[in-house]
This record gives C-alpha cells, structure tokens and sequence, in this order.
C-alpha cells in the first residue's frame, strides 16, 4: 500500500517546519529521508504515522485523505503503520511480551483472547510472530530475558521487532540507529532490508548519510522548509540536480 503525502505544510505556532512537503513511500522500497537535524525530519514521520495531521496539503493512504475518513478507518489504517522511534521505550516485561505488545492492541478483544490463547502454545513451542520477528534482529535466545537488562543497542533491536512483528504495510524509522555501536547498526540495517524484501515500503529519517547510500532506493532531501530533492539513491549522491543538495552531501554548511 502507498503513504502519500502531498503540499503539506505544518507548522508548530507561527513557526513553520515545512511548506508544500510532497513524497510518497512505496511498497517494497526504502526512502531515505536525510536532512540537518532540526529540520523536520521527525515531525514529517509523525505526519505519515497520522499522529498528526497536516495544516494544509494531504496523507493518503490506499488513496483516501486519511483525515477525511471516519475515525474507525483511520485507526484501521494507522494500525497497518509501525514506526520505531530514536529511543526505545520498552516495558518492563520479558522480551517476548514487549514484541507481542502490538500484536495484541492491534486485534479487536475477543481476537485478543484468541491470540493469548494460542501465543501461550507459541511460548512452550518457541515460535510464533514474536519470535520469528526476534530472529530477523538476532535476539530470540533473549525472548524470556527481561527487558530491563538488555544494552541499549538490543533495546532498540526489540523495538524494531516490536514494530515489525504485526507484519505493517508500512514501517517508518526515527533515526532509529544514531546511538548504536557498528554491530547493531548493522543488524538494524540488515533488519530493514528484511523488511522491504517482505514487500513493505520502509521510511527512514537519517542523519547518517552514508547509511542511506547503504539502504535506500529512493533518497528525499529536506532542507530548509521544503523537500529540495527526491530522487534514485545513486542519481541524488553522484549527480545532484539541486546545488544545494550537493553543498549539503559535502558537508558544507548551506543552512
């Protein structure tokens, strides 16, 4: 399913954070959204999550403006959403319960009852949804392992779990490995790259330019109030068509 967003503009009081923002995250494919940091990066993932609506311009999903919709429907179509922020809030409960969260809020109650029903079976057999999702981050042997004790590298890895346990259309990423170590970026990365071989369309805001060389199929470059360029990895980094997303890449200081 395709997440739309199209002129939108947002401001927070009489202080702009972009105008006329136009992008779309398709199925299968990663969008690097990169940027000064400061620069709205979190505020337009918040947008395409619909914790928020836009002042002006419109989120689609599956083509309908999502604000124009029944609360019900939207709700639906926020639950086919995940995003994993820059720091992981997990709770205190083992590993496994703290992946299992979001699939257990997103079923109606009785669907829930069922779920718990047959997760119990899961949970003597060491399968399931949580665990399978585990697995992709490398930390099933930790299913049981409460999560309080895990590094903050590994706290965030569950949070990706969590997120991509319920299997969304659509997974968007916070900076979600500006923090880690080089080994749990890497299996992060590895991690979303899973994600989008699964046929779901991954945004990520990065500062980390060199990770959304790595990752990304299609790069957004916000700057100022405005996306400058939108574009193939490959054309964006080797052959800009905005000056100043070429100043930008190169470390200069356009802003």
């Amino acid at each position: 399913m395709t997440l739309e967003a199209t002129d939108v503009q947002h401001a927070y009081g009489s202080d702009p954070v972009f105008d006329g923002v136009s992008l779309s995250v398709e199925p299968g494919e990663v969008l690097g959204i990169i940027g000064p940091s400061g620069v709205g990066k979190s505020t337009l993932l918040r947008l395409l999550a619909l914790f928020d609506a836009p002042d002006e311009g419109t989120v689609r999903y599956e083509g309908e403006d999502v604000w124009q919709v029944s609360e019900r429907q939207r709700l639906a179509y926020r639950r086919q959403i995940g995003m994993v922020f820059q720091e992981a809030s997990l709770f205190d409960a083992s590993v496994r319960r703290n992946v299992e969260y979001g699939l257990r809020i997103r079923k109606s109650w009785a669907d829930r009852l069922r779920y718990e029903l047959s997760s119990l079976v899961a949970r003597r057999n060491g399968t399931g949804d949580a665990i399978d999702a585990l697995a992709t981050v490398g930390l099933s042997e930790k299913a049981d392992q409460s999560a309080s004790s895990l590094s903050g590298g590994e706290a965030q890895r569950v949070a990706f779990a969590r997120a991509l346990a319920y299997d969304p259309e659509v997974l968007l990423l916070d900076e979600p490995t500006s923090d880690l170590d080089p080994r749990n970026t890497a299996v992060i990365e590895d991690a979303v790259l899973e994600a989008k071989r699964r046929g779901i369309g991954v945004a990520i805001a990065t500062h980390d330019m060199h990770q959304a060389e790595r990752i990304a199929d299609r790069v957004a470059v916000l700057l100022g109030n405005e996306i400058i360029e939108i574009g193939a990895t490959d054309t964006v980094f080797e052959n800009p068509a905005d000056e100043r997303t070429r100043k930008f890449i190169a470390g200069e200081l356009i802003y």
